[in-house]
């Protein structure tokens, strides 16, 4: 093979690897917003396909005349630490009542090619007065129409809705602003990745919270797997096939999409394959193709993106106090403690560094940055909480806090 060819073959692949890493960062790759990373997903979207198939069971479908490039992740697992964030400043997650709004917008949209934001507003109203579970909309209260827009940003981040003219934030400071949407109807319907829509299931409404992990399973139940692979009873799929399928399956998923994954936090079964020469010989596979680099120890497996493509959130990182404070906390969390003694740490922080952490300077602050803290460090899997106590895992020995330094002043704890 020539020296041309090598060059070619190893570029393939480096882009293969970078489309899969992308795909994970932002599994709604929109070629108005990321043109550059669509157009590599678009080009290379046979083999990220496979990929993504093989060692996940998750479908990618790539529209080139629409633009957008859609991962469908599945995972029958409650996770909160993940949420979706409001685009404004503080990035603070969403809360019930956006959820709402979010959904009943959606439904809205997918009858109109074209509409203005009063008058969805006004359609989420009538729809929201004849449901007897939701609050009726009211768009003449402020923080209303702040969550409202809150979700029609995220519409418009995913792509599904675009501001032909005027700004959707004016809308918080008016119901009568003015502000027109075109509607893309087909991408609206791939933002909901469950295998089984949630209108099937056929539950009462008032049976819902009740039964929310039972029906979290069902949303997500997938028939490869087989009538009796259901996810999170331990019953044995139907045939060997399916059984390492869903194994295969199911380490490789929380490999891509967790921080680290630990062996306890496995079933035997999973502890087994993952183990088994075969299990070994994938997990080097797919980190090869995928461009990863693999951390093995006793207590468990991380892949790392040694370009930082593959993640949506950092750590270490100074971009936020929380995650400044989990790391230098981490240094009081190297045995069993609880959350009362980190608070005293975090005070001590606090008093050596008084031009920081203004946000946690009134009466709850020590409680509020204890607790911002240590949802960063239970986000990465690095503490698990039981019961007030803190217990580290196994991956946050990768961390250790050097000697605070400052360059401003010695007012900043990095």
């Amino acid at each position: 093979m020539s020296n041309l060819s090598n060059q070619l073959v190893t570029a393939e692949r480096e882009e293969i690897a970078r489309g899969i890493r992308i795909m994970l960062a932002s599994p709604l790759v929109h070629e108005r917003g990321a043109a550059e990373s669509f157009d590599l997903v678009r080009r290379r979207r046979e083999p990220i396909r496979k990929w993504f198939d093989y060692y996940c069971g998750w479908s990618v479908v790539v529209e080139p005349r629409l633009g957008y490039a859609r991962l469908a992740k599945v995972r029958p697992m409650a996770d909160a630490s993940r949420p979706p964030r409001r685009h404004r400043s503080g990035r603070a997650p969403f809360d019930r009542r956006r959820y709402v709004l979010l959904c009943v917008a959606a439904a809205e949209l997918l009858t109109v090619p074209v509409t203005t934001i009063g008058l969805l507003a006004d359609r989420v109203t009538r729809a929201t007065a004849t449901d007897p579970v939701l609050a009726t909309f009211d768009p003449s209260a402020r923080a209303e129409r702040m969550a409202f827009v809150d979700a029609l940003r995220m519409l418009e981040h995913f792509g599904a809705v675009e501001v032909l003219d005027g700004a959707t934030e004016s809308f918080v400071d008016s119901a009568a602003a003015k502000v027109l949407y075109e509607v893309d109807a087909a991408l609206l319907m791939r933002l909901l990745s469950a295998p089984t829509g949630v209108s099937q299931l056929a539950v009462p409404v008032d049976e819902v919270p009740a039964r929310f992990e039972e029906l979290l399973v069902a949303v997500s139940r997938e028939r490869r797997y087989g009538a009796a692979a259901e996810h999170s009873s331990g019953q044995a799929p139907v045939s060997e096939v399916q059984r390492n399928l869903w194994l295969r399956h199911s380490i490789f998923r929380k490999l891509v999409d967790d921080p680290v994954v630990h062996l306890d936090d496995l079933s035997a079964d999973e502890r087994a394959y993952l183990n088994s020469p075969t299990g070994r010989q994938l997990v080097r596979r797919a980190a090869e193709e995928g461009g990863f680099l693999i951390e093995e120890r006793a207590e468990g497996v991380l892949f790392v993106d040694p370009d930082g493509i593959a993640t949506d959130s950092r750590f270490p990182d100074d971009g936020s106090n929380a995650k400044v404070a989990a790391l230098l906390l981490l240094e009081d969390i190297r045995s069993v403690t609880t959350t009362e003694q980190l608070g005293l740490a975090a005070n001590a922080l606090l008093a050596k560094f008084p031009s920081w952490g203004k946000g946690y300077r009134g009466d709850d602050g020590v409680a509020a940055l204890v607790a911002d803290a240590l949802d960063v460090l239970r986000g990465f899997g690095l503490v698990r909480i039981t019961d007030g106590l803190v217990h580290p895992l196994p991956a946050s020995a990768r961390y250790a806090a050097g000697s605070a330094r400052s360059s401003h002043s010695g007012e900043d704890p990095l």
